[in-house]
């Protein structure tokens, strides 16, 4: 459960690519300092979660145009808004303005990340290991309840 003071890394989000999982960790991880940070620490986190963000973007990007991925354009574009924001908060705190933007930015990013990864980071994985490996991954996780409707 993701509340607006907390992120941590739950088997619900892995997508069963282990490189894209791997790089997820560490994005939450980052995400989730950030929540927990005090003020003063928030701008440092802020440009880490970027050069973290760049390459992770940047790692999924590359492997989207090695396998023709269909939703690649609006899965980049969504990527190049996300750091556009975290660009535009770390501006504006080393402007003078408040670092509640900084914590704001961090509490939208918890909330962006699960809908983004069950959907257009899945649908990736999928899709690139079907390319790789002829076919798409089973995600076993643990602790994560499932219940359909009968």
């Amino acid at each position: 459960m993701i509340t607006t003071d907390e992120l941590s890394w739950t088997d619900a989000f892995l997508v069963g690519y282990p490189p894209m999982d791997d790089t997820h960790r560490e994005f939450v991880d980052i995400v989730g300092a950030m929540l927990q940070a005090p003020d003063e620490a928030l701008l440092g986190k802020l440009k880490e979660l970027i050069v973290h963000s760049e390459h992770h973007f940047s790692q999924e990007e590359a492997w989207m145009q090695k396998t023709s991925f269909p939703a690649t354009e609006c899965h980049t574009n969504e990527h190049n808004a996300v750091l556009g924001s975290m660009r535009e908060v770390v501006a504006y705190v080393e402007g003078g303005g408040s670092s509640d933007e900084a914590r704001r930015l961090a509490i939208e990013l918890a909330r962006w990340f699960p809908g983004h990864t069950d959907y257009l980071d899945a649908s990736l994985a999928q899709w690139v290991s079907k390319k790789q490996l002829g076919g798409v991954p089973i995600v076993v996780r643990r602790g994560v309840a499932n219940h359909e409707e009968a």
